[in-house]
């Protein structure tokens, strides 16, 4: 079976919690609807450019008008009942700030805006996490023996009776190695997001000007052979010592690298 939709929807529901401030039936039309949109949208996005020729560019334009469409009418739900002294999610928190910066011209704390968060919010956090669980799946099918020792030390650590905690994860060194290796090897953003230069800067010897459009090779780093013993190989030793002891490597970037890395961390912290 193809394990794409319910795995968006699992995901997708944790971050329609913390927006919504709600879960959805995995059957409700909204919430399928939502989650194609997105999927529809973003794989157009991310296609080779030889497979993006096929797609005319209204049909993103379209995807993405239908979803914010479909989050206005969220928006106006809660305005409905929203009680800015009891705020429910993160929706409710904006539209509080929006009333209270509501007399500074310069605020960019409007409706507008609460869309465009909430979609990166969707774009961000559900789509890379479900990606990556979903290579996941497809190497722990192909690799059964390592699935064997990340069960097994799940199993040791956690047991079968309580849910895991982050508090756990630094006794699973194994398990934290193969999530890493997963992400390297999936390799799911290879040319992380377009970026501009806000200043003339030096990278190197070379000297980069203000409003230049960069565009980072993220494979180059997770698959140099300067970096990795076996660049093409899935291989969690690849994140441990010679004691077994996990170990975080510099040229792992999934996510590029600063703050926009912290950021992404902090949204992938669900996997484990």
């Amino acid at each position: 079976f193809n394990p794409h939709l319910i795995i968006n929807k699992t995901v997708s529901n944790i971050i329609c919690s913390l927006v919504f401030g709600h879960r959805f039936e995995y059957e409700d039309e909204w919430f399928i609807e939502l989650i194609k949109r997105f999927d529809s949208a973003l794989q157009i996005e991310y296609c080779t450019f030889g497979k993006c020729a096929r797609w005319p560019h209204q049909t993103v334009q379209q995807f993405w008008s239908e979803v914010k469409d479909m989050i206005r009418s969220e928006i106006k739900e809660h305005k409905k009942d929203w009680n800015p002294a009891e705020p429910r999610d993160y929706i409710d928190c904006y539209l509080t700030e929006i009333q209270m910066v509501s007399d500074n011209a310069e605020s960019t704390f409007d409706e507008e805006n609460l869309v465009i968060c909430v979609m990166d919010l969707f774009a961000a956090g559900s789509e890379t996490t479900s990606t990556t669980l979903r290579w996941a799946f497809l190497y722990m099918a192909k690799y059964p023996e390592i699935q064997e020792k990340v069960q097994a030390e799940i199993d040791r650590v956690i047991g079968q009776s309580r849910q895991p905690s982050m508090m756990d994860r630094a006794n699973l060194p194994y398990t934290d190695a193969v999530i890493h290796e997963i992400q390297r090897i999936g390799n799911i953003v290879p040319l992380s997001l377009p970026h501009s230069t806000n200043r003339d800067i030096q990278l190197g010897d070379y000297t980069v000007p203000k409003g230049v459009v960069i565009i980072p090779n993220l494979t180059s780093v997770l698959f140099d052979k300067r970096e990795w013993e076996t660049p093409y190989t899935f291989n969690p030793g690849h994140f441990l010592n010679e004691e077994g002891k996990f170990v975080k490597r510099a040229a792992f970037i999934p996510f590029s690298a600063g703050e926009e890395q912290q950021i992404n961390k902090i949204k992938m912290c669900s996997i484990p």
